[in-house]
């Protein structure tokens, strides 16, 4: 009978506990990912925040991750009452203080769009962000 030779198993075995890791750690790489976004997102809406008292400017948070069907979500947001006027624009003029929009003239104010622009500035840039990303981390796994 003819003899097939030895194999050695060990180098498989080192690849499949290798792939094994990467499969518990995907969940925290993709959080990772996504916090960085939501954090380089937040950071260019600041940016192109007008600022007249800094309120609007201080407002811009960032929600909690969540894990949701078909992906991972988080949300950037601003709750200062006046922010979506400021952001979409608005006819007349906001008062803080009052609560309310006066509607002294029917001029209309542009927006300034500080999150829509930046959020296609980062749709822009994240696909090389997140490659750099994905290369790391294969890297810890896999060599």
């Amino acid at each position: 009978m003819a003899r097939w030779g030895r194999f050695d198993f060990d180098e498989l075995k080192r690849f499949a506990k290798s792939l094994e890791d990467l499969e518990k750690a995907l969940p925290g790489f993709f959080e990772e990912c996504i916090k960085e976004a939501a954090a380089r997102l937040l950071a260019k809406a600041v940016l192109r925040t007008p600022v007249n008292t800094g309120k609007l400017s201080r407002g811009w948070t960032i929600g909690q991750v969540q894990k949701i069907a078909g992906g991972w979500q988080v949300e950037v947001i601003n709750p200062v009452e006046y922010a979506s006027y400021v952001e979409y624009g608005h006819r007349g003029v906001y008062v803080p203080k009052l609560g309310v929009t006066l509607h002294v003239d029917k001029r209309w104010t542009e927006g300034k769009f500080m999150l829509t622009i930046s959020e296609k500035e980062l749709e822009r840039e994240l696909p090389t962000i997140l490659a750099k990303k994905q290369e790391e981390f294969l890297k810890r796994f896999l060599g």
